[in-house]
């Protein structure tokens, strides 16, 4: 009896390295098959089990750097928390998009939806070639689009044809301006883009490009503009989804290209953080004559990943690059999640929240750590992402980067005030929180709480 042949091995291997995304695409197909045998109910149970089985399975790969199939995967830091922050999220997701969907007819497909679409901002963070890139950024938005759009209202139709348009447009850019890279490197794997060295005209053709469909997918300003309009046309919980998962799968998917992008042929790093002050400010300053909560935190999320972008302009010249992207992106998945929570059980026009902190004291107790954390006071999960995050620009040799940061997380201080105080000052409004905004908005606090000050030993036992 003849043992397994090298390639076979190496095939077993690649294959174990994505189980958690071959796990992930399974459960999206049983959700769907659970609609089409018209046992919907069915769609939630197995997508939670399959989202938390794909996140156990994750579990063994901290601390691996390696890749599969040929360096198209990477399987790393990246990659790997990537899996453990946005598979929770998406559980935490479906739990609230059961107060939206439960009992309607196209219920499983959200939930396939869902998983599907966490599979292609997995297929982005873990990125190690232009055709893995360009899968995840497909495979992400087709998911979301049909997402904005289940309402089957006006509202939510004008939004999904505006994110579709914007993403169809954004994503032929990107897979034109990589073709340019393929040319002068001579091969779609990203570790070969340091043969780019000497081209400067072809490097930064493709990083316009890979700005422009990434930074889409990650609500950058100025490639932010379906946002606002996708986030309210949207029920609330895809509106948390889309500010967290495929936003933290973009911008993982930036970090890994630009690690390997030479600096000199396209100075990528200037370009980044110039990025990051426009998104930082643009952001916060839009959001401040907000009325409507959900494009209140629309506009915020746009901030939010100008702060992002600190940590990916730091890359190669700061050893806080990786784990400051790792903590915060934890940080906002929890803290964002939360905010979108208890707004679906409130309502989304900023007088709903009119005297919540005495009517619901848990529930507006709760808010305000949410914003207070997005603001980044401490001790919060906000503030451990942020310092980590301002430290490595510091380190980075980019102080003007972070103080642009600090002053921009002031200015985000009156943004969130214009929640918190109504909520204490205005007269007593007693929403009904149902069971799933409870639950999800109490697993998000306390993942607020627990990161925020468990975040130093966490990071130094298992990032490096």
């Amino acid at each position: 009896m003849s043992g397994d042949s090298p390639m076979e091995m190496a095939m077993g291997r690649d294959l174990g390295l994505l189980l958690p995304e071959i796990v992930l695409v399974v459960t999206g197909v049983l959700a769907l098959i659970a609609g089409m045998l018209r046992r919907p109910r069915w769609a939630l149970p197995v997508t939670l089990a399959g989202l938390l089985l794909a996140a156990a399975l994750t579990l063994p790969l901290v601390g691996v750097a390696t890749t599969a199939f040929m360096g198209t995967f990477r399987v790393d830091d990246l990659a790997v928390w990537a899996k453990l922050i946005l598979l929770p999220a998406t559980a935490l997701t479906a739990i609230l998009a059961t107060a939206e969907v439960r009992g309607t007819d196209r219920e499983a497909t959200v939930y396939s939806l869902l998983a599907l679409v966490a599979a292609g901002a997995l297929a982005l963070a873990g990125a190690g070639d232009l055709m893995i890139l360009i899968f995840g950024v497909l495979l992400s938005s087709l998911g979301s689009f049909a997402l904005v759009a289940y309402p089957r209202d006006d509202r939510a139709t004008e939004a999904a044809m505006k994110y579709f348009v914007f993403g169809s447009v954004s994503g032929a850019v990107m897979i034109f301006g990589l073709t340019f890279w393929f040319g002068a490197a001579g091969s779609t794997l990203l570790v070969d883009l340091a043969r780019l060295d000497g081209r400067p005209q072809a490097a930064a053709a493709g990083l316009v490009a890979v700005v422009v469909g990434l930074g889409y997918k990650a609500a950058i300003a100025p490639f932010h503009f379906w946002a606002p309009d996708a986030y309210d046309g949207a029920p609330v919980s895809v509106a948390a989804y889309l500010s967290v998962v495929t936003k933290i799968g973009a911008i993982f998917a930036l970090a890994a290209v630009v690690r390997d992008l030479p600096v000199d042929a396209a100075n990528w790093r200037l370009v980044v953080a110039a990025l990051a002050a426009i998104s930082m400010t643009y952001g916060n300053l839009a959001a401040l004559p907000q009325t409507n909560v959900v494009r209140l935190l629309a506009y915020s999320s746009i901030a939010q990943a100008g702060y992002f972008l600190l940590g990916v302009a730091a890359l190669g010249r700061s050893p806080l690059a990786v784990r400051s992207l790792v903590v915060f992106a934890a940080a906002y998945a929890a803290m964002n999640l939360g905010a979108f929570a208890v707004t679906l059980g409130v309502g989304r026009d900023l007088s709903a929240f009119a005297g919540l902190g005495w009517s619901r004291p848990w529930a507006g107790a709760a808010m305000v750590v949410f914003l207070l954390s997005l603001v980044g006071v401490p001790p919060l999960a906000g503030f451990a992402g942020k310092l980590l995050l301002f430290g490595a620009a510091i380190d980075a040799g980019m102080t003007w980067l972070a103080v642009v940061a600090i002053l921009n997380s002031v200015l985000s201080l009156a943004v969130y005030l214009r929640i918190i105080v109504p909520m204490y000052r205005g007269a007593a409004h007693a929403p009904t929180l149902i069971r799933p905004v409870v639950a999800v908005s109490g697993v998000a606090l306390l993942m607020t709480l627990l990161i925020g000050v468990g975040v130093e030993f966490v990071t130094r036992a298992v990032i490096p």
